[in-house]
């Protein structure tokens, strides 16, 4: 054997071990759940270092770091842990897209895995953008990339300056499609109110990946449920004018306001009504909490 065959048939060889490891640690996880929190180590965090590791595998090796940032997200999503939540999503989506410069699917997914706010993701729209950045730099033809960033400064940070400048850019970009540009003055015009976010977000349905609409959709209940929590909480304060107290319970502002029963959010799950700061808001068992904070106003 040549020592060039013997190089590549090593990296076969490492290369089907990690393979196999990630098929036993998927075997693991569905054997021993309560012990895969032990497993929480990245043994390569320098992308170089990974890119010299596995040679001309790189790609593939960018397929399995993928799969493992999905997993890890999965996990600590629906972990009852408190601290230390989502540690491993920016370094691992990182190795991914050092491995792969165009892995297209890392860089938008990771860009929303990392921006969900608590306790769906570790709420780093900073983070979010540094790897679209990083995108943009290794594909500077992909304008959906800065469209993204101008949506995470819309949606997540509320800087609405930012963007509306990201939206001029992704619209002057080759084969941007025509609606996104005119996004730049609507978004200063209007300053991040919910007119403007359902137009952003109803574009976004159009979109060709499954993961865009589907967020796109949990943004528009988010929205609608905002709406409905603004139109309960004018009962609570037409209640209190009426009657100088605030109602005591659901039952009370209902026979008062006239609604039968609990208002129910987007998805159907009661909303709560605090007795003490006479205050509605969404239930935290609800898929859609928490609600945005930097769209206040309809």
């Amino acid at each position: 054997m040549t020592p060039r065959a013997a190089v590549a048939a090593g990296c076969l060889t490492a290369l089907a071990g990690i393979a196999s490891a990630a098929g036993v640690l998927h075997a693991r996880e569905a054997l021993e759940p309560s012990r895969i929190d032990q497993q929480r180590v990245l043994y390569l965090r320098a992308g170089k270092a990974a890119q010299r590791a596995f040679l001309s595998f790189d790609t593939l090796a960018a397929d399995v770091y993928w799969l493992r940032t999905i997993q890890h997200y999965g996990r600590d999503r629906k972990s009852v842990r408190t601290t230390g939540r989502f540690e491993l999503l920016q370094p691992l989506v990182d190795l991914t897209t050092t491995l792969d410069p165009r892995f297209n699917l890392a860089y938008r997914f990771g860009a929303i895995f990392l921006s969900m706010e608590p306790p769906n993701g570790p709420g780093r729209p900073d983070q979010a953008i540094a790897l679209l950045e990083k995108g943009l730099a290794a594909n500077p033809r992909r304008w959906q990339y800065a469209y993204d960033i101008g949506f995470i400064h819309y949606w997540h940070t509320g800087n609405f300056a930012l963007a509306a400048e990201w939206f001029e850019r992704a619209g002057a970009m080759p084969g941007a499609p025509e609606w996104i540009e005119p996004l730049a003055g609507l978004t200063l015009a209007q300053g991040g109110d919910r007119t403007g976010a359902r137009k952003l977000l109803t574009e976004l349905l159009s979109s060709n990946e499954g993961y865009i609409r589907q967020a796109a959709e949990r943004s528009l209940a988010q929205l609608q449920t905002l709406d409905l929590i603004d139109a309960v909480q004018s009962h609570v304060t037409a209640f209190h004018a009426a009657h100088d107290r605030y109602p005591a319970d659901w039952p009370e502002l209902g026979r008062a306001a006239g609604f039968p029963g609990v208002p129910l959010d987007a998805t159907g799950v009661p909303l709560e009504y605090d007795a003490t700061s006479h205050s509605v808001s969404v239930s935290r068992s609800s898929p859609l909490f928490p609600l945005p904070t930097t769209l206040a106003r309809k």
